[in-house]
């Protein structure tokens, strides 16, 4: 088992780990960024106190 320290304080872990294949992640750019234009409207209008602003 093992033993875990949070705040201060001992806990013993009643899981056992699983050991997982890490998964790679990859950045696309152009995927990214078809992805964010695609699901933004393209004016939004935000209010803050009040005042409306164009995003």
């Amino acid at each position: 088992m093992t033993t875990l320290l949070y705040r201060g304080h001992d806990y013993v872990q009643h899981k056992e780990a699983v050991a997982k294949q890490p998964v790679k992640l990859t950045y696309r750019h152009s995927t990214y960024t078809k992805r964010v234009e695609q699901s933004a409207p393209s004016h939004t209008s935000l209010t803050y106190r009040g005042r409306k602003y164009q995003k």
